[in-house]
């Protein structure tokens, strides 16, 4: 009778520690002890340097700036994700919700930060009375505004565009509402909602100097990071420690793309929805890393339970409800109108109010003004987005299409998307006042500088989509030239334009809040527009006014968006879907 193997005393042994295990595990305590000292100085009593608005510009004091701009900038990113993740859903399987959310997406992203921080800056001062908490979670809120609306117009198309064949899947085998979000909405999103990642951080250090150096109603505060440092060192005429800065923030940029971005561009690459593996596939050494550990699988492992409990909770819901389950198409229509008034009545009941009060403290002449200044606004906008186009669409295409080109210039890209702009705006300013330029020109570079990778990002994002057999079966058939542009790329890649095109329109007219208005060394450029004007009013305290600008940027906003995005998101729902 043969005997049953018994396990020696090497199969009992406990599994070593790997390298790889180690070095991970010294990485995620290092992130935990850093996240403990951001709460421990967020918590510390608001100082007068801070409440003054008053920042040192001592080189000494910079890296640990740097590290807390870095910690804001990750809880904002984080914050944005959840706020997608809920809201993008929700706009795109309700066709009520949508009614209301996506023009309240228009507005919001319409709103400039200092719009928000003119109104939250004191309401967190006053949820966290004399604590520097309020002022970190007002920044952690400016630079969460400035990162969020690109992602969710970003997840929002990419639910509008699912391919047919897959939804038509997902309802035969009656996949509940979470199992569809984590199985097809969310796999289906990956690579544009990390391309769009990528540009919404790079949003956020565009606006960290206005999110750290604030002046607000006359009062100016400041916490210390590497934005109020830069916008200190500029008000003194301190260009020698102004470079110095950027210097520091390349490095971190740099390091932030290496540990952070690469590797997350590497693995989005598994949700690839195409039937060929493409030849070549982005590499990263930290995603290598930590797939030989053990660590990433052991809290997998921790996840899982919470998962399939949240699977049950959803499971009460449902499968999702088709078109036809939805009831007869008169009380749909009837449903429909009653919706339609209350939040017509609403939007009225709040349009009255804020007009009464632009009426009662700045008059209503100021809305005449910022129409007329939100012109020329406009125009920079447009131009701004025209070139873009014309100028970062084939870059974009010719990037996403070629696996080896890709590998040298996507690091090279996604630096510079992420690198704040308006750190050069100091360098910019003395060179447009030694050449006797104006800011109502100059103001154009500058609003480009922080919106054209939108279009870009899309762009590679649209191109790298495009199934790597349709690329191999228009090679085979000789398609190239122009025919191959319209009937392959500019096909694949027109639902991520639009979703580049809009935020690239929203993302100038918020950029010309800080490129309208322009200070170095004692010297203060201002270009006439409609940005400039609020940026002036905000830091007087002239609510009224400021308010009257936010109202017309947001009707041009969503103007714009409803008259041309909109039509064009339709289109791509209807004939560029897959």
């Amino acid at each position: 009778m043969p005997t049953l193997p018994f396990p020696t005393g090497h199969a009992l042994r406990r599994p070593r520690w790997r390298p790889a295990d180690v070095v991970v595990a010294a990485a995620v305590l290092a992130l935990l002890y850093g996240l403990l000292r951001f709460g421990q100085a967020a918590r510390a009593p608001l100082d007068s340097a801070a409440a003054a608005g008053r920042v040192s510009t001592d080189p000494v004091g910079l890296p640990g700036f740097a590290l807390r701009s870095l910690a804001r900038m990750f809880v904002a990113l984080a914050c944005s994700v959840a706020f997608t993740l809920v809201y993008a859903p929700i706009a795109a399987r309700s066709r009520r919700a949508e009614k209301v959310l996506i023009p309240a997406l228009d507005i919001l992203q319409s709103v400039p930060v200092l719009g928000f921080l003119a109104i939250t800056v004191t309401a967190f001062l006053r949820l966290f009375p004399g604590s520097m908490l309020g002022l970190e979670a007002a920044s952690i809120f400016a630079i969460f505004t400035s990162q969020v609306w690109n992602l969710t117009f970003s997840f929002y198309h990419s639910l509008l565009t699912q391919p047919r064949p897959l939804v038509e899947a997902v309802r035969m085998l009656r996949l509940n509402r979470w199992q569809r979000f984590w199985r097809l909405d969310v796999p289906g999103a990956m690579i544009p909602l990390v391309w769009n990642g990528m540009m919404s951080f790079g949003g956020g250090w565009f606006f960290l100097t206005a999110s750290e150096a604030i002046t607000v109603g006359g009062r100016s505060f400041a916490l210390p990071g590497i934005g109020s440092y830069v916008a200190a060192a500029s008000q003194r005429g301190e260009l020698g420690r102004v470079g110095l800065a950027i210097a520091v923030m390349v490095l971190l940029v740099i390091g932030v793309n290496a540990v952070f971005w690469r590797p997350l561009v590497a693995w989005s690459e598994r949700f690839r929805m195409e039937e060929t593996e493409a030849a070549e596939v982005p590499r990263s050494v930290v995603l290598d890393l930590l797939r030989r550990s053990r660590l990433p699988r052991l809290a997998a492992r921790g996840w899982h339970p919470a998962g399939e409990a949240l699977g049950r909770a959803m499971r009460v819901l449902g499968t999702p409800r088709t078109p036809a389950a939805t009831g007869t198409g008169r009380r749909r229509r009837a449903g429909d109108v009653v919706f339609g008034l209350v939040v017509a009545v609403a939007a009225l009941a709040g349009a009255w109010e804020a007009v009464r009060y632009v009426a009662d403290t700045a008059g209503l002449g100021a809305f005449g003004e910022a129409f007329r200044l939100g012109t020329l606004t406009f125009a920079r906008v447009a131009a701004v987005v025209v070139v873009s186009t014309v100028i970062w669409v084939p870059v974009g295409v010719g990037i996403g299409l070629s696996p080896r080109l890709a590998r040298i210039a996507q690091p090279v890209v996604q630096v510079l998307a992420s690198f704040p702009a308006n750190f050069l705006f100091p360098i910019v300013a003395a060179v447009l006042v030694a050449t006797h330029v104006g800011l109502d020109w100059g103001g154009i570079v500058l609003m480009a500088l922080g919106a054209q990778w939108y279009v870009l990002f899309n762009a590679i994002a649209g191109a790298m989509a495009i199934p790597s057999d349709l690329r191999e079966a228009m090679a085979s058939l000789g398609v190239t030239g122009w025919l191959r542009w319209r009937r392959l790329i500019l096909p694949g890649i027109f639902p991520a334009y639009v979703t580049g095109g809009i935020t690239a329109s929203g993302g100038a007219w918020n950029a010309s809040i800080v490129a309208e208005v322009v200070t170095y060394g004692g010297t203060v450029l201002t270009a006439t527009g409609l940005g400039a004007a609020i940026a002036e009013s905000t830091a007087e305290g002239a609510s009224g006014r400021t308010l009257a600008g936010i109202i017309v940027m947001c009707v041009y906003v969503v103007t714009l968006n409803r008259l041309v995005w909109r039509r064009l998101y339709r289109l791509a729902e209807q004939r560029f879907a897959p």
